[in-house]
């Protein structure tokens, strides 16, 4: 690459770093993609990287603020800083490549929003489980789901992205490859496991996936079973639909019964490094939303403890 390339030459040159270099998944990949493609939108691609400032970054962020989609709707505070999070990352990768442009650093973050947690009591958790099963043809499976999903404390698409020889279920573990490609191990609660290990002895297949789609046609069923695996909008739809069931009125999704599982294991006397590896959170800091939590537990403990 040239030592001063124009702005459209060095995103294509950073993101195929980020892919092949870092071995990023190609989600985040596209996520650059679309970040940085409306930055080249703003500042124009043939800007070339040196002429990118401290003023231009300013105009990029009012640009960001004012900015309005088709319907009207704008940018939150979180969605901007991930805008300004990947020119961050591209201009690191300019540096790293002896190519002058600004500071990754002089880029300043954009406060981020005070985040409500939701999660589910253990009764409502009871209530969730006892409404999984939604139909005759599913009922295993959908309470192997939700079981799994709080068990555990998996993400949707690591949920989904998983096979039936992935998982020991006389051990209750397993490993999965989750954000930024980081492998961390996975317990299940006996129950759990039995729920799995139900739903698994009721299928007349020997598809790979552990969670497949019941509706199929002959011509589907020749495959090995990887166009029936469960998808992850099936599987928030099924959450939702059981929510509905049980007569909970919060809004549940996989990741409510993920913030649950995180909850559970902290009100337990669980320590907060403990629950960031069981999450497979890169960072403590992600893991702190849970912090009133934790506070709250101190809290008991001191009042208990000390009366004085």
């Amino acid at each position: 690459m040239a030592n001063n390339p124009k702005l459209i030459t060095a995103i294509e040159a950073f993101l195929e770093h980020v892919e092949i270099g870092k071995n990023q998944s190609l989600k985040t990949v596209r996520n650059y993609h679309h970040y940085l493609t409306r930055f080249e939108e703003f500042a124009g691609g043939d800007l070339p990287v040196s002429d990118i400032t401290l003023d231009v970054v300013t105009k990029y962020r009012l640009f960001l603020n004012r900015y309005k989609d088709r319907f009207g709707r704008s940018l939150t505070r979180k969605t901007q800083g991930y805008h300004l999070i990947a020119l961050r990352a591209f201009l690191k990768h300019l540096a790293r490549q002896d190519i002058e442009s600004l500071a990754a650093e002089k880029v300043d973050l954009p406060k981020a929003e005070d985040r409500h947690v939701e999660f589910l009591t253990a009764d409502e958790v009871k209530k969730l489980i006892d409404a999984a099963p939604l139909s005759k043809n599913t009922e295993a499976r959908d309470r192997a789901i939700v079981e799994a999903l709080y068990a555990t404390g998996l993400r949707v698409s690591e949920l989904v992205s998983l096979n039936r020889d992935q998982v020991d279920l006389e051990r209750r573990e397993f490993t999965v490859i989750g954000k930024g490609r980081k492998a961390r191990v996975v317990f299940l609660t006996p129950r759990a496991a039995e729920a799995i290990q139900h739903s698994l002895t009721l299928r007349d297949d020997n598809f790979r996936p552990l969670f497949v789609n019941t509706r199929h046609t002959p011509s589907i069923a020749r495959f090995d079973g990887e166009q029936r695996r469960l998808s992850a909008v099936s599987i928030q739809s099924l959450v939702r639909r059981a929510a509905l069931k049980a007569g909970i009125q919060k809004k549940v999704t996989p990741h409510v019964l993920r913030h649950s599982f995180a909850t559970t294991l902290l009100q337990h006397g669980a320590d907060l490094r403990s629950v960031q590896e069981m999450l497979g959170h890169a960072s403590i800091t992600t893991t702190q939303i849970y912090t009133h939590l934790t506070n709250q537990r101190l809290r008991e403990v001191h009042e208990k403890f000390h009366q004085d």
